[in-house]
């Protein structure tokens, strides 16, 4: 009999001692180690180490990190590795990486619950669920919740893109700011507007500007106003980078030009001062412009 007990004591010590084993041997690593051990995420490890930001995801965190796997970056256009690996490209290459990483610890669950996630580089990733797939941006998370000490790490399956222009570059492409652009330079202020910032820009279209009486702008680019138009065009930016949602919450903005603007909501359009909000939330590597339809005229 006292046999059997020690048996079962000795049995119940290894099967004790096995699980322990087991759960040391698991023991959870950085987001970059659990990365590397994965197999599937050798391109994003090259890039974060190019991009000097390998110490950054070894670091106290907690980190979220939406992670294309080689798969992901093969995927895109041929070449674009290659090209941004250079380290002429470092500073693209990691305004690209900081937009896979959210600062916090994101699980699947908060993050179906979720519209937007304001990533590192800061600029917002738009989340979906459409039927059972979450997207980000265009990308399908694949696999969800992969735990580390500093985070966790959410498996998508294409590269995520950020905007890569400066809020003048941007405008430029969109083509229907060449007033705007023309009364910026003039101003003296698009090296202020194509700087780090960021910037939050209420962007009048050529229309808002040709709505104003007949011979306002040819007035307004003589060196002789240069003041005045500083004051217009920075009536228009607010510092730092305000999206929608949080405009929506406001009562008045404090824009550059030292002086506020009210914000309201007329027959469901919102309203910056006596100008309309007709397209929000582009993106620009240094900031976010909202177009409105009016041009802003702040008080004397």
């Amino acid at each position: 009999m006292m046999t059997r007990v020690w048996t079962t004591l000795a049995v119940i010590a290894i099967v004790a001692a096995a699980v322990l084993y087991s759960g040391c041997s698991e023991q959870k690593a950085d987001i970059v180690d659990t990365a590397v051990s994965a197999g599937t995420f050798n391109t994003l490890a090259t890039a974060l180490t190019e991009a000097g930001l390998v110490d950054v995801l070894k670091g106290e965190g907690p980190f979220t990190v939406f992670a294309p796997t080689d798969d992901a970056f093969a995927k895109l256009p041929e070449g674009t590795v290659e090209m941004l690996l250079e380290p002429e490209n470092v500073e693209q290459l990691r305004t690209i990486l900081t937009y896979h990483v959210v600062a916090g610890q994101v699980m699947a669950e908060d993050v179906v619950g979720l519209d937007t996630a304001t990533t590192v580089s800061g600029q917002r990733l738009d989340i979906t669920v459409d039927g059972g797939n979450v997207m980000v941006d265009k990308a399908m998370v694949t696999q969800t919740d992969i735990e580390a000490t500093n985070g966790v790490i959410h498996v998508v399956d294409s590269v995520l893109m950020p905007a890569t222009g400066t809020i003048v570059e941007v405008a430029e492409k969109a083509g229907s700011f060449g007033t705007l652009l023309t009364a910026v330079e003039a101003a003296g202020l698009k090296d202020v507007l194509m700087g780090e910032g960021p910037f939050t820009v209420f962007a009048p279209t050529d229309d808002a500007f040709a709505a104003l009486p007949a011979g306002t702008v040819e007035s307004l680019l003589k060196p002789a106003n240069l003041e005045k138009l500083q004051t217009i065009l920075t009536y228009h930016v607010v510092s730092g980078r305000v999206y929608s949602d949080a405009v929506l919450e406001m009562e008045m903005v404090k824009t550059l030009a030292d002086m506020e603007a009210a914000v309201s909501v007329m027959d469901g359009k919102v309203m910056i001062g006596e100008a309309g909000v007709v397209k929000t939330d582009i993106e620009a590597t240094n900031g976010v412009i909202h177009v409105i339809d009016a041009v802003m005229l702040p008080p004397e």
